[in-house]
């Protein structure tokens, strides 16, 4: 967690020098002197507030996280009904938003998940992440499932868009927004009708 005391300006220069870094040349080889110099400041700024390379990526991911609570938010308060199929189709497409799913967010959620296997704040930012995804849609599924019935289907939906995002960050390819939303839009309709 970066210390207290950064200026706003400078905190979100550091985090889109720190998207642009790991967009062009990946995590492993985005360096802090790389990242200061995108970001128009010293190395000693980020080890003063961020300590190393893992305290700038868990607070760029925090950064994406939140853009991905506004998208999901902003798409639930547009509703016109609360039926949980319209409910769970807002869901995907905040998960599946253009702050998430361009170039730069998704190389960045990779090297996260990847390091997270080895740093344990990053775990836990990704534990959290996990939970509310899945709490999120199995509350969802649970207002027109049996309880084990919502819990299944929940946990296959969060499988499933996590599966689409990974398969289409690591093709290299621009993410197919229609072709996610028909398939995950398929699985909601098959869960809900019992097929």
């Amino acid at each position: 967690m970066p210390k207290v005391g950064m200026q706003p300006i400078r905190r979100q220069q550091l985090i889109e020098a720190t998207l642009a870094a790991v967009n062009e040349v990946g995590m492993h080889d985005a360096s802090i002197s790389q990242i200061a110099r995108r970001a128009g400041v010293s190395n000693g700024i980020i080890s003063h507030y961020f300590r190393d390379k893992n305290g700038l990526l868990e607070a760029t991911m925090r950064y994406l996280l939140s853009r991905l609570g506004v998208a999901v938010t902003q798409r639930l308060s547009a509703l016109q009904n609360n039926e949980p199929r319209t409910r769970l189709q807002a869901i995907i497409e905040g998960n599946f938003d253009e702050s998430q799913t361009n170039s730069a967010a998704m190389k960045t959620w990779l090297a996260f998940w990847a390091s997270s296997m080895h740093s344990p704040q990053l775990h836990r930012l990704q534990r959290v992440n996990n939970r509310r995804l899945y709490s999120n849609l199995c509350h969802e599924f649970k207002r027109c499932l049996p309880h084990d019935h919502a819990r299944l289907a929940a946990k296959g939906m969060a499988g499933l868009i996590d599966g689409l995002w990974l398969r289409s960050a690591l093709s290299e390819q621009i993410f197919n927004h229609d072709e996610a939303l028909l398939i995950t839009h398929q699985y909601i309709e098959q869960q809900l009708n019992g097929v």
